[in-house]
């Protein structure tokens, strides 16, 4: 019975699931099938030119190793394609020909994707065909010897137990022959028992457009599809003035094969086939592409509707893999995924005369590759793929690593603030891995509305020192509320309008680094007004050297010390606000986007994230793990390198002997640390323009860095060289612990200074372990 269109948008991903469990029935069956929703990118991607280079150096060794003669390359997203790049030849033979960028391949297997798995479901969408029928509904004679309820999904998810593909010789007297021959087969297989990549399947497929249509598949596909998507040079049979663009395949009663489609079963049945016979350029699969992370649509052209597109792209994974109706997903065929694509929500397929694309929806982007092998011989390129897959991923994706709070968000579709008014704490560390801030992709999300932002010290961009005033975002054009200029918390005045805050800050887990500060306060003000709290988690660049030092004292809290933490806590900042709010009352609904893929035993250089400077002085990950023990001795007299090239690596004074203070403190043997005399001139801060002697800080070894040691030592022995020029009174400052302040300058060794605060530590430790987010 013809279904209408409306019956299509209620039922289509039932049908593909009813098929699904008619055939996948017992131990077998697998989780239900996984929806994967297309969004576009909510801005143009950056690729990053290392992956790049990597997947262009893959494409030139297999040219150098003779491969492949030569290859065409793209990357994109939804909004148009990034990158476009020609390698090679064309052709070889009779003469050769440089490979241009619209140079048109014969496709083989993607032909199923592209042409026939894309036109079954036009006709689905159209009402004319049901998922969950037998082929034998369109295609009576194919009924036949045992092949009755094989189903329309089936065949597309090739689980129809057909053979992969016939004797040559059923094809030797004809088309019309050939089709009786297909008709008179038997299953191989128990119908759905398992997956059996199957040409005969997808010739049976193409019959049934062509039937169903009453129009050939090329026609059909021609008309419905490639027309309206601008996919100039997709076609079956490409006419003969073509031939100065096509990419030869193979020789055929010694002639090359240009335009005249390589498969044998194809070209015996006149070049247009369900399995295997269109040919294209990148720039057309390029669109084909993006219109499926479009869901259906291409520059403002509507080829499928969005259902349509999702039921066609739902992954159906079994015990044998995962597959859509049409795309490969996870099975023995997957080279072209890569290792960085992720088999739970890409798909993608491959061709046999060296074609492949792979399609990742999670993140609106895509990679295609053709190449001509079989002009060169027939030698295998599957490690090709999946070296240039992986590369063309990170270009797109970034490095494959952790996932931080915001890049959980974005690929959750926002879930966690759908329908809120929210208020953003950040600057410019607030990104995700494909370096989009959080202030535009919320600003863009449409399921969010983005009220305000609120900046910490060092305002919105994080270039500023001293107090900062209110400003207008230019990306955004929403206003900037400074948090460290008249007001360190955000006043109801602010609030207005909202009923969510968020922060998405990176921190370096150093007590008297203000950004954690900033977030407590703020999550006060959103209890007091009943707003949501909510955290973008992110890591803790010095997690491995863990909670460390004294506590400060609870009258020496300040906008440096919020609470009683220790020098360094060794958590994160979504561990610390549940921290406040349990362990030290802050009243607030709070709630925390967790990472993924992060553990505490990871330095900030091993997540796979990018490194943004926190603040002017804050250069790179080295620096985070000196800072708690030089940045203790900042309110000092004493020069910490702001003002050079190497904040927090280096320190001195003019009063200081760089020598003798080297000689000292190497003789302290701090563990993981050497230390080299220098002589530097500050440009800014504190003797500026007047040299200092002092010392450069190398680490050895960062996982044995004692922060509260190193940093009491250093004091210590400035102390002991230079007593009536060091201010050793003005390390309380940061220290915030009145009984170690006592102790240190007296102290016989400041390694036993850890005796003093071991057991404050030992229950902060404590408290710290029932917080933890992550192993």
């Amino acid at each position: 019975m013809r279904r209408t269109h409306a019956s299509f948008l209620a039922v289509t991903g039932l049908a593909v699931v009813a098929a699904f469990a008619a055939f996948s029935c017992g131990p077998r069956r697998a989780p239900e099938a996984v929806a994967v929703e297309a969004r576009p990118a909510p801005a143009a991607v950056d690729l990053d030119p290392r992956a790049v280079a990597r997947a262009e150096a893959a494409i030139a060794r297999a040219i150098d190793a003779g491969l492949i003669p030569g290859a065409v390359l793209v990357m994109g997203d939804a909004a148009g394609v990034r990158y476009l790049r020609a390698f090679g030849h064309r052709t070889l033979e009779p003469r050769p020909e440089f490979m241009t960028p619209d140079t048109v391949f014969d496709l083989a297997s993607l032909t199923k994707p592209v042409a026939t798995a894309a036109s079954v479901m036009k006709l689905v969408e159209r009402g004319k065909v049901d998922l969950a029928a037998p082929v034998a509904t369109y295609l009576p004679s194919f009924g036949a010897n045992g092949k009755d309820a094989i189903t329309v999904a089936q065949l597309l998810l090739h689980r129809g137990g057909l053979t992969p593909d016939n004797a040559l010789a059923d094809y030797a007297d004809g088309p019309a022959r050939a089709i009786e021959r297909i008709d008179a087969l038997a299953p191989r297989w128990d119908v759905g028992d398992a997956f059996h990549y199957s040409d005969v399947g997808y010739i049976v497929l193409g019959r049934l457009v062509e039937r169903v249509a009453g129009v050939p598949l090329n026609v059909f596909a021609h008309r419905e599809l490639f027309e309206p998507l601008d996919m100039d040079h997709a076609r079956f049979l490409p006419p003969e003035e073509w031939a100065d663009l096509i990419a030869p395949t193979a020789k055929e009663d010694g002639q090359w094969l240009v335009g005249r489609v390589h498969d044998p079963r194809a070209r015996a049945l006149g070049g247009v086939a369900g399995h295997a016979g269109l040919f294209a350029s990148a720039r057309d699969l390029a669109r084909f592409c993006r219109m499926i992370l479009g869901r259906g649509d291409l520059d403002g052209r509507r080829v499928l509707a969005p259902e349509t597109v999702e039921a066609w792209t739902r992954i159906h994974p079994f015990a044998d893999g995962a597959r859509t109706c049409g795309f490969d997903a996870d099975t023995g065929l997957s080279s072209a995924r890569g290792r960085r694509f992720t088999r739970r929500s890409t798909f993608g397929h491959t061709g046999f005369t060296g074609t492949m694309l792979w399609i990742d929806p999670e993140h609106g982007v895509f990679v295609v590759l053709l190449t001509n092998r079989l002009h060169a011989g027939s030698r295998s390129v599957v490690p090709l793929y999946r070296e240039v897959s992986t590369a063309a991923a990170e270009a797109l994706l970034g490095p494959e690593g952790v996932l931080t709070g915001i890049d959980v968000l974005v690929r959750d579709g926002f879930a966690a603030l759908a329908g809120r008014r929210v208020g953003l704490i950040t600057n410019h560390t607030g990104i995700d891995a494909r370096g989009r801030s959080t202030a535009t992709l919320l600003h863009e999300a449409e399921n969010v509305t983005l009220v305000a932002l609120f900046s910490p010290e060092h305002g919105i961009a994080g270039r500023r020192e001293g107090k900062i005033g209110d400003a207008v975002d230019e990306a955004t054009g929403l206003p900037v509320h400074s948090l460290y200029g008249e007001t360190r918390r955000p006043t109801a005045e602010m609030l207005e309008g909202l009923d969510t805050l968020v922060f998405d800050i990176q921190d370096v887990g150093t007590r008297f680094y203000t950004y954690i500060s900033t977030m407590g306060h703020a999550m006060e003000a959103a209890g007091e007004h009943g707003l949501l709290f909510v955290v973008l988690d992110r890591p803790n660049p010095i997690a491995p050297l863990g909670a460390d030092g004294p506590l400060a004292d609870r009258d020496r809290l300040a906008f440096t010390a919020y609470r009683p933490l220790p020098l360094t806590h060794g958590m994160t900042v979504g561990e610390l606000a549940t921290l406040f709010v349990s362990r030290f009352g802050v009243a607030c609904d709070l709630r925390v986007v967790t990472m993924e893929g992060y553990t505490h035993r990871l330095w900030f250089d091993q997540t796979g994230q990018r490194w943004v400077d926190p603040s002017p002085n804050m250069r790179n990950p080295t620096q985070a793990v000196l800072y708690p023990a030089v940045g203790l001795l900042e309110a000092s007299n004493l020069s910490v390198g702001r003002g050079t090239d190497e904040p927090f690596e280096r320190l001195g004074a003019p009063w200081i002997d760089g020598r003798e203070l080297a000689r000292r403190l190497n003789g302290a043997a701090l563990p993981g640390l050497r230390f080299v005399p220098i002589a530097f001139t500050p440009d800014a801060s504190k003797y500026k323009g007047e040299q200092c002697e002092g010392v450069h800080i190398i680490v050895t070894d960062r996982s044995a860095v004692a922060p509260a040691r190193t940093g009491l030592t250093l004091a210590w022995t400035l102390h002991r060289l230079y007593t009536g020029d060091f201010r050793a009174e003005a390390v309380l400052t940061l220290l915030a612990n009145r009984a170690v302040q006592g102790a240190w300058p007296a102290a016989a060794d400041p390694a036993a200074l850890a005796e003093t605060w071991a057991k404050p530590l030992a229950g902060f430790r404590d408290d710290r372990a029932r917080h933890l987010l992550y192993p």
